[in-house]
């Protein structure tokens, strides 16, 4: 029921001006979990975002620039004095550090017909509607080593980095951008976790939890090494003393049958 009130309340704003009060936004938790990832963001799609600025026998696309926040202000244009829409990619920004980069380019979400929310539990639809409703930042991880990629690329963010993202809604006949989005709220990606502070046991134990258990794990094989030892000796020790009570029953039995053997 909520997925289809999102995608309502995305209709009707769309009603607005993109670049008056719209902006991206991190994917609903139950869409894509764990996220940002160490390298990756998912956003939502703009849905009805842009439905004021569409015209008949026009062709759209949307752009999707990212940088770093602490990028300057000054830099954060995406458009030059013509109002074309920037091609700066992720090399010449030093990753997003000296500006905007455009990280995607995809055609206008169809906010007639969006993705129905309710097949995300059907395994085998699962992935289109994913496609059609989200798009991940940082999930190319391929393109800036691939000297044939010609496409938009992508590339996998830097860990533990605020980022703030934008769309740019543009008239690809003329190569002319009608519209955009403000930039988003900061989104900061994951930090790497120290091998030492990795929880690899269930139950999510702490170091010091750890550090017992081991401890209690030693003592437990010495005490079970001592037991093993204590039964081997008592074992040892029962059949050395069957052993000598069987040689003093044989030389009784010897002694008894001399007397007899002499007075014959």
């Amino acid at each position: 029921m909520c997925s289809h009130w999102v995608v309502l309340a995305f209709c009707c704003l769309g009603q607005l001006r993109a670049d008056q009060s719209l902006k991206p936004q991190t994917a609903a938790p139950h869409l894509a979990t764990n996220n940002p990832t160490l390298t990756t963001v998912a956003l939502e799609k703009p849905f009805c975002m842009f439905d004021s600025s569409l015209r008949p026998n026009k062709s759209y696309i949307i752009y999707l620039y990212a940088m770093k926040e602490s990028a300057s202000a000054i830099s954060s244009l995406v458009t030059d004095n013509n109002s074309k829409p920037l091609n700066s990619t992720f090399q010449q920004t030093s990753e997003g550090q000296l500006g905007p980069y455009k990280a995607a380019s995809f055609h206008v979400p169809n906010c007639a017909s969006p993705p129905k929310l309710a097949d995300v539990g059907d395994v085998n639809k699962v992935s289109d509607v994913l496609q059609q409703y989200l798009f991940r930042v940082g999930n190319d991880a391929t393109c800036l080593y691939d000297p044939n990629f010609l496409g938009v690329c992508n590339p996998p963010l830097a860990p533990d980095t605020t980022y703030r993202f934008k769309y740019v809604f543009v008239d690809s006949t003329e190569g002319i951008t009608k519209d955009q989005t403000l930039w988003s709220d900061p989104i900061k990606t994951r930090r790497v976790k120290l091998p030492l502070k990795i929880d690899t046991w269930p139950g999510r134990r702490s170091g010091g939890m750890i550090v017992i258990a081991s401890i209690l794990s030693v003592l437990l094989f010495l005490l079970l090494a001592g037991l093993l030892a204590s039964v081997s000796s008592v074992v040892m020790g029962s059949e050395d003393s069957s052993a000598e009570t069987r040689h003093v029953s044989q030389t009784i039995q010897q002694s008894e049958l001399r007397p007899q053997l002499s007075s014959e």
